[in-house]
């Protein structure tokens, strides 16, 4: 989905009709969607660079799963995030919008940090393309008959993900000290 704010406000409001997103004050979730994200990024590098013997399943398997462990480290970030602004979300396309509506500042938002010299906590529009493209592979990856991944996208994946979490890390850092 192209990103747009407006939609993204528009689904956000609709989703919380259907109860796909709530209100939630469960902030000590935070620290630990953020833990199971770093350390399932780390399992996913495991599993990315590993190299299976004669015996074990061929590397296209494991490639599989790194992806979808990445895709998956993205969500428990992306959880993190939502929660410090007060919400939980139900499922992985609710996670995206709340994401998109939550974090992703409009241009006055923008401004404002930039003046506070905090130019670096701006949640572009990019980090919620990574989270598209990553479910939409992960998604394959765990559901099509087969599909054969270049080292070069899967690294791809993957170094969005890394990026993901330390641009969550960075936006809600003031927020899991106190917690």
């Amino acid at each position: 989905m192209d990103f747009d704010k407006k939609t993204y406000a528009r689904l956000f409001e609709e989703y919380i009709s259907e109860k796909r997103i709530k209100k939630s004050i469960q902030t000590f979730k935070i620290k630990l969607f953020l833990q199971k994200a770093e350390n399932s990024l780390l399992i996913s590098k495991y599993i990315k660079e590993f190299k299976p013997n004669i015996d074990q399943p061929k590397k296209i398997y494991w490639n599989y799963w790194a992806i979808t462990i990445s895709y998956y480290s993205m969500l428990y970030a992306a959880k993190a995030a939502i929660l410090s602004r007060g919400y939980e979300t139900r499922d992985h396309d609710s996670a995206q919008i709340a994401l998109g509506h939550l974090l992703v500042p409009d241009d006055l938002e923008k401004e404002d940090l930039e003046i506070l010299n905090q130019a670096h906590k701006i949640f572009e529009e990019e980090y919620v393309h990574y989270f598209e493209d990553a479910k939409k592979e992960s998604h394959i990856a765990r559901y099509s008959a087969i599909k054969s991944y270049t080292e070069r996208r899967l690294d791809e994946i993957f170094n969005n993900a890394t990026k993901f979490i330390a641009k969550i890390n960075l936006i809600i850092e003031d927020e899991i000290k106190d917690k």
